[in-house]
């Protein structure tokens, strides 16, 4: 069954039919303000033509032009349509398993919000779709894209860096090596895919990590680069082969492009209140609404950043300087990891010696897959009631218990654990944060194993 989870409608791609997507676009389109036309984008999963061409189908029976982006970035999409103060529709069910795929719907303000929700869905309960054919006219919405980049960075300033892009089969597979060639980057293409590869930013597994650390040494990488499959959420590799956690890669990006402010989720690590460089640190619930929310409650002219621990970027002001970029309020994977290359490129040091200087708190993620909602939920239920038995030893005294997205633990040993059922697939998803990477990864194994034989 399709149901709207932390960004977007999802479901299994047989469920998500032809006719269902196209009512949920025609309905969308007769509630929302636009100029008459609805900008469509898709990214590489199997499904996504055939939803796309339903969705176009849907739109047209409103009476509005279908603007077919074709594959392309989610921000790429949202920063297109927004600049005609018009409404768009991107599918793809983003980092979750090839078999799904979704819809993120964006209005003429902006990413679709929890209170848009509900009448939607109670629209599409009621809807009689009449059919419809579309004739959709064509967009240049990527290469703008890239332009941004390109353009509002300053250029060659990514000049003499080596910089590996894992392309596979994201949505992103021509921008990205396209803007940091543009900033006169020598980027090398790897791992091109013909089937979709679903990545999870905030969950790399192992096998994974170990082609991309080899790919690292073997092409003698500065860095090396890749997205989720709608690239709104990046992966950053370092000099050393290591990932770097995108709730490091936000609070880097946010500084280099000099926000006052950061709003974040509870998830993220606490290393962005202990750097002592934004006037203010706010926390939301997991998912981009939220944090987009939060942002849009800060007083006009803030100079105020958005990012997730899944990496996923939002930029609320409008940058002038050493960067001239608009403000885009859509979670974004290019902006932090450029941000963060030029950062490096600046100071004259590499990724790893630029997060040197951050305080010691390291972040390991990752979920049990296939794991029904009620049963993630009876396991946060469980230890918020006090049942400890899934907990890993040696993690000492309770500090502080955060319940406002899942069970989220603090120890007195300063170490973090947060369990919560993911809001888009059926995981259970494990945060841990601790003094460093190995001890990091140390606890994230003891949980899982936990948690592995609880919900067995």
């Amino acid at each position: 069954m399709a149901e709207f989870g932390t960004s977007g409608l999802r479901g299994l791609a047989t469920d998500l039919t032809d006719e269902l997507c196209a009512t949920y676009a025609a309905a969308f389109v007769s509630q929302h303000a636009h100029n008459g036309r609805i900008f469509v984008g898709q990214d590489n999963r199997e499904s996504s033509p055939r939803i796309a061409a339903a969705v176009a189908a849907g739109a047209a029976s409103q009476g509005v032009t279908v603007v077919d982006c074709g594959v392309l970035p989610t921000p790429a999409l949202a920063r297109a349509a927004l600049a005609e103060g018009t409404v768009s529709i991107m599918v793809t069910g983003s980092h979750i398993p090839a078999d799904r795929n979704g819809l993120k719907f964006y209005t003429s303000h902006g990413e679709f919000t929890k209170a848009d929700e509900a009448p939607l869905r109670d629209a599409v309960a009621e809807w009689s779709l009449e059919p419809a054919t579309a004739t959709p006219v064509t967009s240049d919405a990527a290469a703008a894209y890239v332009d941004r980049f390109a353009s509002g960075f300053p250029a060659q300033c990514l000049s003499g860096q080596r910089i590996g892009v894992w392309v596979h089969s994201s949505a992103a597979t021509e921008a990205l090596p396209a803007i940091l060639d543009a900033l006169g980057a020598t980027v090398v293409t790897l791992g091109a895919s013909e089937t979709f590869i679903p990545v999870d930013t905030e969950a790399v597994d192992a096998e994974t990590r170990a082609q991309l650390s080899a790919w690292v040494a073997e092409h003698k990488l500065d860095a090396l680069v890749s997205t989720d499959g709608d690239a709104d959420r990046p992966l950053m590799v370092d000099d050393r082969g290591e990932v770097l956690p995108g709730d490091i890669l936000g609070p880097l990006a946010a500084r280099w492009l000099g926000a006052e402010e950061v709003v974040t989720t509870v998830s993220a690590n606490t290393l962005v209140d202990l750097m002592g460089v934004f006037e203010r640190v706010e926390r939301t619930k997991i998912g981009s609404p939220y944090v987009i929310a939060a942002m849009e409650a800060r007083p006009t002219g803030t100079k105020v950043a958005g990012y997730e621990p899944n990496g996923g970027f939002l930029l609320g002001w409008d940058v002038t300087g050493k960067v001239n970029l608009p403000a885009l309020m859509t979670r974004d994977s290019t902006l932090p990891l450029v941000a963060a290359l030029a950062a490096a490129a600046e100071a004259g040091t590499s990724l790893t010696g630029l997060v040197s200087e951050f305080p010691a708190r390291r972040t390991a993620t990752d979920r049990l897959k296939d794991i029904p909602r009620e049963k993630s939920l009876a396991i946060v239920e469980g230890i918020l009631g006090g049942d400890r038995t899934i907990l890993p030893e040696g993690l000492g005294d309770m500090a502080a218990i955060d319940q406002t997205d899942g069970a989220r633990l603090t120890f007195a040993s300063g170490r973090i654990l947060h369990i919560r059922p993911s809001g888009n697939a059926p995981e259970l998803r494990c945060y841990v944060e601790a003094e460093s990477d190995e001890a990091a990864r140390e606890v994230l194994s003891a949980a899982l194993s936990n948690l592995r034989e609880a919900v067995t």
